[in-house]
């Protein structure tokens, strides 16, 4: 029992005495309080009414009724104590009595993982079967998504920063800029990139001009961050294993992601970037790692023409590096502007940009890395 169940010692049930501190009267006085305080060892006050004799009513109200005093009657609600031999009533533990350890909680994935599993294999369905079908067709598979991402990214920059982006010139400009990188290469991407630039600041000339300068930056950063980035997977295309070349870049990309979540969530410990991203670790990344090497050693040896595995390692340690870059590239975006995903059109998911964030950076990646290695054709 600690100190504050102890009380302080009384100073009288009868107020100042006539006889001085003598045998059987209790001292009063401030100043006598305080020595005997101090010589005396507090003891403990129990509460029970004490057997005081009866003096009279006025008499009792002169000289003032018995007080308990202390910091267990001060501080704490006072509780009614059972009679001797009964059996105490759903009893309190007492302030220093050991408290039950919490029961371990079960560690969750923090995501719907059956409806995530779901939708990305039916993405994953659509996406190779139009890259083995028809090219065309996964070019504009390609469009739609930076279509719909555009929409998703100048709706949450209007929600939540009150940035009005032209959604109109991007998305016409967009998609413009994924067919042009098939049709025309680099060269086609970085016209239409233009262009589409171009179109923004003329476009939002139409509107007052308060905010005009944020407007025109948010879109023309827009620019850059969905469609031109996105050009390059159809540049992928464009060689003769253009479909395997994709292929190798969506699977690297896929299994960093998963890698590190498995890794991470089973045996992260330290954070990677708690200010940005609390959920990655280092462990995951290590994970990402590890897994991108082995699975591009793979690819590079058995699906890209001319390809050898000493090459599959670096790009992988290169796609795993590009993905959490960019993972954390739109977990900043996404905490600047207080939301958690960027839509809902993806159970399990969040948005279609919550998938492209790590997807976009790397594509560029991958292209250069395949360039430098095989060639473009």
């Amino acid at each position: 029992m600690n100190d504050s169940s102890w009380g302080t010692p009384q100073t009288g049930y009868w107020g100042p005495s006539d006889h001085g501190p003598g045998r059987g009267a209790a001292p009063a006085g401030p100043a006598y309080d305080a020595h005997y305080a101090q010589h005396t060892r507090p003891m403990p006050v129990v509460p029970v009414v004490p057997d005081v004799p009866e003096h009279g009513g006025d008499q009792d109200v002169d000289r003032g009724a018995a007080r308990l005093s202390g910091p267990l009657f001060r501080d704490e609600p006072t509780r009614a104590l059972p009679l001797p031999g009964e059996v105490p009533q759903n009893p309190e533990p007492m302030p220093d009595a050991p408290q039950p350890a919490p029961a371990p909680q079960k560690k969750s994935a923090g995501r719907d993982l059956g409806a995530a599993i779901g939708v990305g294999v039916g993405l994953g369905v659509v996406i190779v079967a139009s890259l083995f079908v028809v090219k065309a067709v996964f070019v504009g598979v390609v469009a739609v998504a930076v279509v719909v991402g555009l929409w998703e990214l100048t709706s949450r920059l209007r929600e939540r920063k009150g940035i009005k982006a032209p959604l109109v010139p991007l998305a016409l400009g967009g998609a413009a800029m994924v067919v042009a990188g098939y049709a025309r290469g680099a060269e086609g991407a970085w016209v239409a990139m233009a262009l589409t630039a171009l179109a923004v600041l003329v476009w939002r000339m139409t509107a007052p001009p308060e905010g005009y300068l944020k407007d025109v930056t948010a879109g023309v950063f827009a620019v850059f961050y969905v469609p031109f980035l996105a050009t390059f997977v159809a540049m992928l295309l464009t060689a003769d294993d253009g479909p395997w070349r994709v292929l190798t870049f969506l699977l690297l990309t896929v299994v960093s992601d998963t890698g590190a979540y498995a890794v991470g969530w089973r045996f992260g410990r330290t954070k990677l970037a708690p200010r940005i991203s609390p959920g990655k670790t280092r462990e995951g990344l290590l994970g990402a790692v590890a897994s991108t090497m082995v699975v591009g050693a793979l690819c590079m040896q058995f699906l890209i023409d001319d390809g050898s595995w000493w090459q599959g390692l670096l790009l992988g340690l290169a796609v795993a590096v590009s993905a959490t870059l960019g993972d954390l590239g739109e977990s900043m975006i996404k905490r600047d502007l207080g939301i958690k995903d960027m839509g809902t059109l993806l159970p399990g998911h969040g948005g279609i940009m919550d998938r492209l964030d790590s997807l976009l950076p790397t594509a560029p990646v991958v292209w250069l890395l395949l360039v430098i290695f095989v060639g473009s054709g």
